[in-house]
């Protein structure tokens, strides 16, 4: 497996996806995606992969609401502003090659496990 943990420093359910792939002994790489934010191509495979940009964006995040993307009308301008401003991501975004999830999912992260 080769997972990418895209995840914030302060969000909780970040650090119990790191503690599940820890004490699973699973190598994970863990990137503070508001810091450093997501490439266009690890975006455009998260998206797919996930069914979305509406899955990947956290309407609850200050950024959200300062950047007054409910008003916006193209998905195109969405998507820009969300690349923008990387903390506007739901965390954590966890991936593995095209398969991606939002959130805590233990249970799919087991069926991966399980692939090998």
């Amino acid at each position: 497996m080769n997972i990418q943990i895209f995840g914030k420093s302060k969000c909780f359910d970040t650090k119990k996806a790191e503690r599940y792939f820890k004490e699973r002994r699973i190598k994970y790489q863990l990137i503070d995606v508001a810091k450093y934010g997501m490439s266009k191509g690890e975006y455009s495979s998260v998206k797919s992969a996930v069914g979305g940009m509406t899955a990947l964006m956290d309407e609850k995040s200050r950024e959200y609401e300062a950047q007054f993307i409910a008003y916006l009308a193209s998905q195109e301008d969405k998507e820009q502003r969300l690349l923008e401003n990387p903390g506007m991501f739901k965390t954590p975004i966890v991936r593995n090659g095209k398969k991606a999830t939002v959130g805590y999912q233990p249970d799919v992260w087991e069926g991966w496990a399980s692939e090998k």
